[in-house]
């Protein structure tokens, strides 16, 4: 019955920390500038290109070893890349929100997520050689919630707002602006009450 009452209080948790967000107003951030920070929390976006059906599930039970989480629905989208010319297979892409049971910093998040693309088979030498690249696993950081010193950042200058709080959500800006598909997966998270400052 406890534990029952624990993973309750965990998933409405889960539930409050993701509900009310404004992507407009959070800020933006070079991932470099945040690697020995705290995170907390993470917004991913998965994509596959090359069995998606099995290494999609595969990887988010990786993921699910890390904390809560919660998906959006899987797209299927046409490589941006592809052309009538150089036909590529689409890929299945899919945002996942963890709410970390221990913090980790960027800079491991960064390892980890290496490393579970590499258990998914993984080539990046291989993919760079070739045009029509098979893609297993593919994992970006689009945000992190973090817990900050006001002012660790202060001379960054991709900040959207020049003040932050204590803890915010912040956007990689190697990720920003968003692709579609990414952009649909985090409003659907927030549509159904899994994002809040």
């Amino acid at each position: 019955m406890t534990s029952q009452l624990q993973t309750r209080a965990m998933m409405h948790k889960v539930h409050n920390a993701l509900t009310d967000l404004n992507l407009e107003t959070l800020t933006v951030c070079a991932p470099h500038m945040l690697q020995v920070q705290p995170v907390t929390a993470v917004l991913l976006a998965l994509g596959s290109n090359y069995q998606a059906d099995y290494y999609l599930p595969r990887v988010r039970d990786s993921l699910a070893m890390l904390g809560q989480i919660k998906l959006s629905t899987a797209f299927q989208n046409p490589d941006f890349t592809a052309t009538l010319e150089q036909p590529k297979p689409d890929y299945t892409n899919q945002c996942v929100y963890i709410a970390l049971t221990s913090p980790m910093t960027l800079q491991q998040l960064q390892q980890t997520f290496k490393k579970f693309e590499s258990d998914c088979n993984r080539q990046r030498v291989t993919e760079a050689q070739t045009t029509s690249k098979k893609v297993t696993m593919d994992i970006d950081i689009l945000l992190i919630k973090t817990a900050l010193d006001k002012n660790s950042l202060s001379r960054e200058k991709t900040f959207k707002t020049p003040d932050i709080t204590r803890t915010t959500w912040i956007i990689m800006a190697d990720r920003y602006p968003f692709k579609a598909h990414e952009r649909a997966g985090i409003e659907e998270l927030i549509l159904n009450g899994f994002l809040k400052d």
